[in-house]
This record gives C-alpha cells, structure tokens and sequence, in this order.
C-alpha cells in the first residue's frame, strides 16, 4: 500500500536567479530591500508555491565581463533556476565602453542567463540599465547629465532589441527613475545607488511579469 503524501510535502520551491551588479546586490541598502528579495518576500505572501531565497551572483562595479568571472567563480545548482534576472550594463557605460563591445557581451550574458532558466526564455527577465546621471552625486562630479542619457539610451535599446530578438521579456525601469532617483528619499547615503524605495518600484514591475508565469 502506498503511503498518502502531503500537499505540503507534494509542493516544491521555486528558485530565483538574479544577475548584476550594484543594483542587484543593493549597494548601500539592507539585504532585505534588494529588489530580488523584496520580490521573494512579496510573492510568499499570497502565492501557493514559494520561492527560495534568491541566488545573487552581482557585486559593486562589475561589467559584463567581470559578471561572466563572477559566475563561474560561484557554485550554482545544475538543474537550473525556475525565475532568471538579468540586470548588468551601467559600469561599461560609466567606463566608456563602446556599444559595439557591449552588444557583444550583453547578448553572451543573455545565453548564459536562458541556460540558467533550462533553455525557457519566457522564465528570463531583463531589466534597462538606470540612468545614473540624474543622481546628486553625477552632479556633484560635473558629470554631463545629456551626455550620460544619450549613452545609456543607445545602451538601452542596444540591450532592447537584443532581447526582442531573442524572445526575453524586457522591463523599462529607466523612464521612472529619471523622474524619482534624484530626490532625497530615491538615493543612499552615497547620493549614488538606489534607496529601498526605488527598489520596490523595480520588484514591482518584476512581480507584475512573474504573475503571468506557469511555473
């Protein structure tokens, strides 16, 4: 005779995957208001089948390339994650890379990140690069608020019609922050990277897209 298992038992955790660099890993923020764990902690709320606690493979500064190092640097589970984000770009742009070059890694990363989700595109999620030069510490480097926009423009819809032509969902994130990531309550000690609140404005954007997955 068979032994009846639980529901409970029966239900498996969904697992998460987010890519980056310093908007990912929440640079000046606390681990809990990193948009990939405010996404975690949302979607449990009222989901019937949970997420584990995010994998975060980002750190301060990286590029492209230097994400690729960081992955292969960390151990990550072969058979594959259920939810894949992919947030990387600002730092070739803050560097002077061309967009050329760009194309070039950002679509690699893009392979890597669909390998990640078991070959399931509609499970990866892209995120536009932010636009740094709005924040009051681009302003107090003199940096050149147009210049910085027109780059990560071109960034941006390079990285756009990468994901078009590969069939991944691609969030604007870019357009809102230009509007919120100055004021006082948008930006860190640093006058830099992102406050929890501009965070859960991306989690959000994100949990609307996940909704509408089959997992």
């Amino acid at each position: 005779m068979s032994v009846p298992v639980s529901s409970q038992a029966q239900q498996k955790s969904l697992t998460y995957l987010a890519l980056g660099d310093s908007y990912t890993i929440g640079e000046g923020v606390e681990l809990s208001d990193r948009y990939p764990v405010q996404f975690v902690q949302e979607w449990n709320k009222t989901a019937e089948i949970q997420f584990a606690s995010p994998l975060i493979i980002a750190k301060t500064g990286w590029t492209v390339d230097e994400l690729e190092a960081g992955i292969q640097a960390t151990p990550t589970a072969a058979e594959g994650y259920d939810l894949v984000t992919l947030l990387i770009g600002v730092n070739n742009q803050y560097r002077g890379r061309s967009v050329e070059s760009y194309a070039l890694d950002f679509e690699k990363m893009l392979q890597r990140a669909i390998a990640f989700a078991r070959g399931n595109k509609a499970q990866v999620i892209v995120l536009s690069i932010p636009d740094w030069g709005i924040t009051p510490f681009a302003i107090s480097k003199g940096v050149d608020p147009a210049k910085v926009a027109n780059e990560i423009d071109v960034y941006n819809e390079t990285k756009k019609a990468i994901c078009a032509k590969n069939g991944v969902k691609y969030i604007d994130i870019t357009a809102e922050y230009r509007l919120a990531g100055a004021l006082p309550e948008g930006v860190v000690a640093d006058e830099l990277h992102p406050s929890s609140l501009i965070y859960k404005s991306w989690m959000e954007k994100l949990l609307l897209e996940v909704q509408n997955m089959n997992f």
